[in-house]
């Protein structure tokens, strides 16, 4: 099965000879070495490269344990560079080669090669990772599928595959799997084997039972707004445990380092500034919050809102919670001061949007009350409510564009329609 990364492939053949070390990070299972082994190295054949300019090196295959040792890479690499032509060296969980930082720092002063890596482990999918590289690293962040991806190698319809995709996720690897029994155990093992145990191994957690609580409260909790001083009441009173909210917030940074959680920070619209706490925190594959849960708690409203954030983000947007400071009076006279929300406040560049994700809107007085925040902005940007099903995307009587789940995720040009 092919499935298509265009997007980061595209991204790679841009920055290809930009004198960086192109550094692919993101979850675990994402697809980091597909493509780069499989997609970039059939388009560096397609445009003409020389299959020996092309030196790959998995370093967790048993047949390349010795080169592990850079005192054997390096000796090696230098045997095979002959000439003075472009030489692309790919190297795979780089996070095994000892002395790394020092390897591809001495890579990249050769002005003939140009040098890509990806890794795997919490070490290397650390957010810092750019600065072992002094500068000299240029980011490719890759995420699991996107629904669009998923969709392009899936056979039944729209409908039936965000079923599929809410349940399982986009870890490209799930879809080797044709019965549902498998995809779950398959799940569930990675998260316990792979993702916790690499978390609890680079920063040394002690009481591993207490980070797995609170991914499972996290779990439970998607899109809701919470801190860790919320969290840490939580476990006193549901848990009966005594976690101090320091010790919180270091696992809620090691669970965002690794990527499995993303976090969406509240900004006041008209204010213009950020709300430091609370904050709301998304799973980057719902498949694999859907595991930490043993697939229970399928709340589609949930999941949807979820979707839609991981996907802008694919899209390369930043991504905060819009808060709306709202004076009134009532019938007494009363002033009353409401806080509003935008789920969605996307920016890029010069670009702005607003946008709701409402499951369903039965009537006027559904559509009135998702929008109403959206109408308080008090500017000109361009306002959107995603719903699950409509039969096409259309601009209400307020010059709100509404669209279905679907137009919004398989159309990247859809917030320009």
């Amino acid at each position: 099965m092919v499935i298509k990364r265009d997007l980061y492939l595209n991204k790679l053949i841009n920055k290809k000879h930009n004198g960086l070390i192109k550094v692919i990070t993101g979850l675990r299972r994402c697809g980091k070495s597909y493509l780069l082994f499989q997609l970039f190295k059939s388009h560096l054949m397609e445009e003409g490269t020389d299959r020996k300019h092309i030196i790959e090196i998995a370093f967790d295959a048993f047949e390349n344990k010795r080169y592990q040792d850079p005192y054997v890479l390096m000796p090696y690499l230098k045997e095979q560079i002959t000439d003075s032509e472009m030489y692309y060296v790919l190297l795979d969980e780089v996070q095994l080669l000892g002395e790394f930082e020092s390897v591809l720092n001495s890579l990249i002063r050769m002005e003939n090669v140009d040098v890509y890596v990806t890794g795997s482990n919490a070490r290397f999918l650390s957010k810092d990772v750019i600065t072992e590289f002094r500068g000299r690293g240029d980011e490719i962040h890759m995420y699991p599928l996107s629904f669009s991806e998923f969709m392009s190698v899936y056979s039944g319809s729209k409908q039936d595959g965000w079923n599929e995709y809410m349940l399982y996720g986009g870890l490209p690897l799930v879809l080797r799997f044709q019965n549902p029994e498998e995809k779950i155990q398959f799940l569930k093992s990675l998260f316990e084997e792979t993702y916790i145990s690499d978390i609890v191994g680079r920063y040394k957690v002690r009481n591993r039972a207490e980070l797995e609580d609170l991914l499972n409260i996290l779990s439970s909790g998607i899109g809701s707004l919470t801190n860790p001083t919320k969290l840490s009441a939580t476990f006193r009173s549901v848990k009966q445990k005594t976690i101090s909210k320091t010790t919180i917030g270091n696992y809620i940074d090691y669970l965002c380092d690794s990527f499995l959680i993303d976090r969406a920070v509240r900004y006041d619209i008209k204010g213009r500034k950020y709300i430091d706490t609370p904050v709301k925190y998304y799973f980057t594959d719902m498949g694999l919050r859907n595991a930490r849960l043993n697939f229970r708690q399928l709340e589609e409203t949930h999941t949807m809102e979820n979707v839609i954030f991981n996907e802008l983000k694919i899209r390369g947007f930043n991504v905060d919670v819009g808060v709306i400071v709202h004076n009134s009076t009532d019938s007494n006279g009363k002033n009353i001061r409401k806080q509003l929300e935008i789920d969605f406040v996307c920016n890029k560049g010069s670009r702005r949007y607003y946008i709701q994700s409402a499951y369903a809107m039965p009537d006027q007085e559904k559509m009135e009350q998702e929008q109403r925040s959206l109408m308080l902005t008090g500017d000109a940007f361009k306002k959107i409510i995603i719903t699950k099903e409509i039969p096409a995307p259309y601009y209400n009587d307020d010059g709100v564009l509404v669209m279905s789940i679907y137009d919004f995720l398989l159309n990247s040009n859809s917030l320009e329609q």
